[in-house]
């Protein structure tokens, strides 16, 4: 089993606008443009968290055709507020969990595999990671602009139900809480 280290927060939205709108309201910050994601029909925008971290959010792209599997995320199905949808944990080499499969995918000098969950929903409702790989390129952090936010508490919503995986007991509750300079803010 590899080690792992927390990658990114994911947001999800029905639309980046807004996403980015929400996120502008609670953060005073607008994320930065990130890309799409053909194999998903996704794309996305960023929020460094540090340099090795940051916050996804994501959306259904609009201009691209429908997968003919279940998109990440549970985002076939999202209509609501923007939320917490889940989050991401670096890991090398990478493992993929019970019902998963690792997908490789590329974007500009980005270069990664991930273990996507078969149904597209992220297990436990968010409280268990998805696993990516980042391999020896770049990583998103390091192209994005610090703004001085940084995540200072990941709790999550595990109920009593056993974990099989030892990598996922890592916390109970559910919120996020970020830190810009010395303003806290829940999500």
């Amino acid at each position: 089993m590899g080690t792992g280290a927390f990658d990114h927060v994911v947001i999800a939205a029905r639309s980046l606008e807004e996403g980015a709108e929400w996120l502008r309201d609670r953060l005073d910050l607008i994320p930065e443009p990130g890309g799409r994601h053909p194999l998903m029909g996704t794309h996305n925008m960023l929020l460094s968290l540090g340099p090795h971290e940051y916050l996804e959010l994501i959306a259904i792209d609009p201009d691209a055709p429908a997968p003919r599997h279940p998109r990440w995320y549970g985002l076939d199905d999202f209509d609501d507020e923007p939320r917490i949808a889940g989050w991401v944990v670096r890991q090398n080499p990478l493992v993929a969990p019970l019902g998963t499969t690792i997908r490789e995918a590329s974007r500009g000098d980005l270069r990664w595999r991930i273990a996507i969950p078969d149904s597209g929903q992220t297990p436990q409702d968010g409280a268990e990671p998805l696993f990516i790989d980042w391999g020896d390129g770049a990583h998103p952090a390091f192209q994005l602009p610090d703004h001085g936010l940084r995540m200072i508490a990941l709790s999550l919503p595990l109920q009593e139900a056993p974990i099989p995986d030892p990598r996922l007991r890592l916390g109970h509750g559910f919120s996020v809480t970020l830190s810009i300079l010395d303003r806290k803010i829940a999500l």
